[in-house]
């Protein structure tokens, strides 16, 4: 079964998100770069007081190993200087690819 993260990160934008991304390796669009691996669906946006990350992962055991061995550094690289302002795993999740 499927795993769904919400990370919401207040003071933070696009730009940021942006420069994550550059030291991840991934282009805009995700096109280009590598992928985590257990990484099933990435969305992102702008909320009212910074920036939203929804992803579904294979496991959460995948997306741990996934912060610990890129994303940790990109995040800091990238100018986040703390925790997200909440994380939150949805517990029973129904993930539908449409389309």
């Amino acid at each position: 079964m499927s795993e769904v993260l919400v990370l919401e990160f207040e003071g933070f934008g696009r730009n940021v998100y942006d420069a994550v991304n550059r030291e991840l390796g991934m282009n805009d669009d995700w096109s280009a770069g590598e992928i985590p691996a257990g990484l099933i669906d990435h969305v992102a946006g702008a909320s009212a007081v910074g920036w939203v990350v929804l992803e579904v992962w294979e496991s959460r055991e995948a997306q741990a190993a996934f912060m610990e061995n890129r994303l940790g550094a990109a995040l800091h690289a990238g100018g986040v200087t703390g925790p997200p302002s909440r994380m939150e795993w949805l517990s029973d999740p129904s993930h539908h690819l449409v389309g």
